[in-house]
């Protein structure tokens, strides 16, 4: 991949947070086999809107977006990253193995939703 396709992105595009980056590097740092960085994605939620996560991976194409951080590459692809413009990655540790990365300052859902979501409790909130 040539660094003319590739697009690097800048701190207010996405960051890190000091916890965020060194809990990212020490998880990469206990991975085995060989990865080329952290890869954030989305996922449909349904009613509650876009869920992100993360995984490693060992691809990077020419159209995501990197974000180089110390030890490690965060790799976007181009539609999540629609949804993360300006998000910040944070992790939190309340203690009691209860820890998680959390997205701050994410944009507010597109659409909608279905309309109906949590309406009754007899549908147990969910979408009919």
């Amino acid at each position: 991949m040539s660094e003319a396709t590739t697009n690097l992105l800048r701190e207010e595009e996405l960051s890190l947070t000091e916890a965020a980056q060194g809990k990212m590097a020490e998880l990469v740092g206990q991975v085995e086999e060989e990865v080329k960085g952290i890869r954030v994605y989305a996922t449909p939620g349904g009613c509650s809107g876009i869920s992100f996560g993360m995984t490693f991976t060992d691809q990077v194409n020419d159209t995501d977006y990197i974000l180089n951080a110390v030890g490690f590459d965060v790799i976007v692809d181009g539609e999540t990253m629609r949804h993360l413009e300006g998000v910040e990655i944070d992790f939190v540790d309340h203690g009691q193995g209860n820890a998680s990365f959390v997205f701050n300052n994410l944009k507010p859902a597109e659409g909608g939703g279905c309309g109906s979501c949590g309406s009754s409790a007899a549908q147990g909130g969910g979408c009919s």
